[in-house]
């Protein structure tokens, strides 16, 4: 009797992991694109098998909740370390994350440092700064997470955070080599599909899409396997390093890799960077802040590189979870 009600408890808690997720049955898919940035080149056949993944990113309400739980102290609310940044000055070194502030002037879209400020107190609690709050916002995605926030909430959930080959199967819902996760055109009869950038990034917003900054998870349709913002409104990690370029097709049709797995760490640092060597992982989806004229990131095959000591105002995260299909 009491291994059965053990079995019960065990089946009830694996249905409630399983409530907010959606069964991605696998495939083989044709990832990346050769027709936009250079790091999503070339396009190669890469076949996935089947999981579970959260129907929206991780909300304000869920991320919550699990810090209640864990007492869970994210990256953003730590005050560096000065070991880990030989040369900083040390009234420098203080807590906070980097948050979106619009310029008020043209500026040079090559300088980030124009529109992105490192605000000492902004943290997931406080997206844009000490003063900000999430009071209304619990169903929207929470941001300010590093990737050891991700991940540490992904095992809390007993979870993982997608390899970048799941997630882009996952966005494209079927579409296989299409631009968008919804098929080739981009605002379909004049519909926004994805929270994205409306307007000459970084000055001018025009919100045709109804929101400014983030949005609540669902507010857009989902795509062919049923999942929300898997375009636009926050970047999401991968699990996956990262390195400049994916590897090009095997020459034999058998060889499709399976459940690629990314490069190794020690491939992924980035050689601009002299004093401080840190990994990067690979960010995928875009987010509010994607242009036209600036960042045509909000497809599929896009992707971006994100230190993994890194949290900003529109980076958040989505789990998966590898096992059986659905009976």
């Amino acid at each position: 009797m009491l291994r059965a009600n053990i079995e019960q408890s065990d089946q009830r808690a694996e249905s409630r992991q399983r409530d907010d997720m959606v069964w991605i049955p696998g495939g083989t898919f044709r990832m990346g694109s050769d027709s936009h940035y250079p790091e999503e080149a070339p396009v190669h056949r890469v076949s996935v098998d089947g999981f579970w993944m959260d129907r929206t990113p991780v909300t304000n309400r869920q991320f919550k909740t699990f810090v209640k739980e864990t007492g869970h102290i994210t990256f953003a609310e730590i005050p560096p370390d000065p070991k880990d940044y030989p040369g900083a000055l040390p009234h420098m070194l203080y807590a906070g994350s980097l948050v979106f502030v619009p310029p008020r002037h043209p500026v040079d879209l090559r300088d980030w440092s124009q529109w992105w400020s490192f605000m000492k107190g902004a943290d997931w609690r406080h997206p844009y700064g000490p003063k900000s709050n999430i009071n209304v916002h619990d169903n929207h995605p929470v941001v300010h997470i590093s990737f050891s926030d991700a991940l540490a909430y992904a095992r809390w959930a007993g979870k993982d955070l997608p390899t970048e080959a799941e997630w882009e199967f996952a966005a494209r819902g079927g579409f296989d080599g299409a631009e968008f996760a919804w098929g080739d055109e981009f605002t379909p009869g004049n519909v926004h599909m994805a929270n994205t950038w409306q307007g000459e990034f970084p000055r001018q917003n025009l919100s045709q899409d109804g929101f400014e900054r983030t949005s609540p998870v669902s507010a857009f349709p989902p795509n062919g396997y049923g999942l929300h913002d898997m375009i636009g409104n926050v970047w999401e990690w991968t699990s996956d390093w990262y390195v400049p370029r994916h590897e090009a097709d095997a020459p034999k049709a058998c060889c499709i890799p399976e459940n690629p797995r990314g490069p190794r760490e020690s491939e992924s640092y980035d050689p601009c960077q002299s004093n401080v060597r840190i990994p990067r992982k690979v960010l995928k989806g875009g987010s509010h802040l994607c242009a036209p004229n600036y960042c045509r990131r909000y497809r599929p095959a896009a992707r971006h590189p994100e230190p993994i000591d890194t949290s900003t105002s529109h980076v958040g995260f989505r789990c998966v979870i590898r096992e059986r299909p659905p009976e």
